[in-house]
């Protein structure tokens, strides 16, 4: 039954991620600081998540092997680096950026968290918390990663823009 949850929570994740790409990709991007969002709102989660898992009674925290955390920062890099490279912004008609539609971008998104599915139940053995906290490092990288080079490509294509528009 917890399986089955998991499950369909990863459904739901799927398709909200895919419809609010769906949503606004009609919508110009008005100065890039929403793509940087989502950085600051999972380092809040996962400081509420880290304090919680410093607080269990009985079981002493730690942080995991450093060869584990050098893992997951790789494995993270990877991804993000996947992430950026389906991520692209174009200038239309009207003169605003949009984010550049991509077909494979789902497939990309479905592929990583199927992954990620997948060294969770291969890393099942591990103590609970080195398992949070290695999840928690290896998402925090690629999102960082992905949406500060999705930024950097936007304030590319706006200087770009906006000489243009200015000349």
């Amino acid at each position: 039954m917890e399986m089955l949850l998991i499950y369909l929570f990863v459904i739901a994740l799927i398709g909200f991620i895919i419809w609010r790409k769906m949503k606004k990709k009609n919508k110009p991007i008005k100065n890039g600081l929403g793509i940087l969002a989502p950085i600051f709102f999972i380092l809040i989660a996962f400081s509420l998540s880290l304090s919680q898992l410093m607080h269990i009674p009985g079981q002493p925290f730690h942080l995991p092997p450093y060869w584990e955390m050098l893992i997951a920062g790789v494995l993270g890099i990877i991804f993000g680096l996947i992430m950026l490279s389906q991520t692209d912004y174009e200038v239309r008609e009207d003169g605003f950026i949009y984010s550049k539609p991509n077909k494979n971008f789902k497939y990309v998104i479905i592929a990583i968290i199927f992954i990620r599915m997948a060294l969770s139940q291969y890393f099942k053995g591990l103590d609970s918390i080195d398992f949070a906290v290695l999840t928690m490092t290896l998402a925090f990288i690629y999102i960082v990663i992905w949406r500060v080079g999705s930024y950097l490509k936007f304030r590319k294509l706006n200087g770009d823009n906006y000489s243009v528009n200015a000349g």
